[in-house]
């Protein structure tokens, strides 16, 4: 699961491909499905006394997408690209860009076995 809460990410296809870049609010299903910030926004009707609308009416609410309809966006690159996983010379595990090679953030702490050796 190389998308994670929190990433920007660009939506390449459906109603809201090609759009800007948006939030992940969250992964769900183990990793097979994500929710969008402003993405597959439907309208759920409620009946009075409801706990968000208590007098009723339409609630806009977003639903999940499946995760292969998204690709992280870089910051560096300006585009939608692939993720990959790499170690950093102190054995720290790390997402990078593989378009223009650039960090996308560390995903663990350093382990002795994937430092690299002098």
């Amino acid at each position: 699961m190389r998308i994670k809460q929190g990433d920007q990410v660009v939506v390449t296809s459906g109603d809201d491909a090609g759009s800007q870049p948006r939030k992940v609010l969250e992964v769900l299903q183990g990793g097979r499905k994500v929710l969008v910030e402003g993405v597959n926004r439907v309208y759920k009707h409620v009946k009075r006394g409801h706990p968000k609308s208590p007098q009723g009416g339409r609630l806009s609410i977003e639903k999940p997408i499946d995760i292969s309809k998204v690709q992280y966006f870089c910051p560096a690159c300006s585009k939608g690209v692939r993720l990959g996983y790499r170690y950093t010379p102190e054995g720290r595990k790390e997402r990078f860009c593989r378009k223009c090679d650039a960090s996308a953030g560390v995903t663990s702490p350093a382990r002795k076995a994937y430092a690299a050796t002098k």
